[in-house]
């Protein structure tokens, strides 16, 4: 067992702890949902929704039905959103929502992350001004007859593009994300769609070029990744990928 075995015993590790933290993230929304309604996406379109995006994001039927028997049951679990912003080196910024049971660890714990990479906690408002936040669908498509579609639908469409595997991605209001799927499903059939959500998109971004703040950004995204109570992490640097 050389060198290569290591290599894929480690990239099947990073695989399978990002596939359980994308689980985590949307068990604890299918379960919200559930909870705050009936327990039945047929009549809780909300839960419907969730339901949805955690299918496009690969969610097991097994995942999504263990949180929705959950929610019926007798377990109390809240969770309570909240937002983190902040700020990095060279102009570069972050943005961190959390879904918890308990405010006060989930700040301790993004505090310390930001600490330990040499980063600073901004207030709330601080970063976010900077973003935007749009919904994103990307499927395989034609860009012409998607538009065509989208218009006719009036769906307020921020921009469209096309990529070389034949993939559309197209970027609309937040609040037109299931107006689009609604319409691209009614003229085209079931979709599968491999992006279907609401995304804060930087602004402008910025390329870290110092080593020692390419190491600091990236650990605060593998910390960040760490976080239970971590739902999404958005940031501004066009030369690293979110983990």
């Amino acid at each position: 067992m050389g060198r290569a075995f290591q290599v894929r015993a480690a990239s099947m590790a990073a695989t399978a702890a990002k596939k359980t933290k994308i689980y985590s993230r949307f068990g604890k929304e299918i379960y919200m949902a559930a909870k705050s309604g009936i327990p039945d996406p047929e009549m809780n379109l909300n839960l419907k929704r969730v339901i949805e995006k955690a299918k496009a994001a690969q969610v097991p039927n097994d995942v999504i039905k263990r949180n929705i028997d959950k929610a019926k049951g007798n377990t109390n679990e809240a969770y309570i959103e909240n937002r983190y912003e902040g700020f990095g080196p060279s102009g570069s910024t972050i943005i961190i929502d959390t879904l918890t049971d308990n405010s006060n660890r989930a700040l301790s714990e993004i505090r310390t992350c930001f600490n330990r990479a040499k980063m600073n906690l901004g207030k709330t408002g601080s970063v976010s001004y900077l973003y935007d936040n749009v919904g994103i669908l990307s499927f395989v498509g034609d860009e012409e007859e998607l538009l065509d579609i989208l218009m006719m639908a009036e769906v307020d469409v921020i921009d469209l593009e096309a990529d070389e595997d034949g993939y559309v991605t197209v970027y609309v209001s937040p609040t037109d994300l299931f107006k689009s799927k609604d319409a691209i499903e009614e003229a085209k059939g079931e979709t599968d769609f491999l992006i279907l959500e609401n995304r804060m998109l930087p602004q402008e971004k910025v390329t870290l070029i110092d080593e020692d703040e390419i190491t600091n950004f990236k650990r605060v995204l593998t910390l960040l990744d760490e976080v239970d109570d971590v739902q999404n992490v958005y940031h501004n640097v066009e030369n690293i990928e979110e983990n």
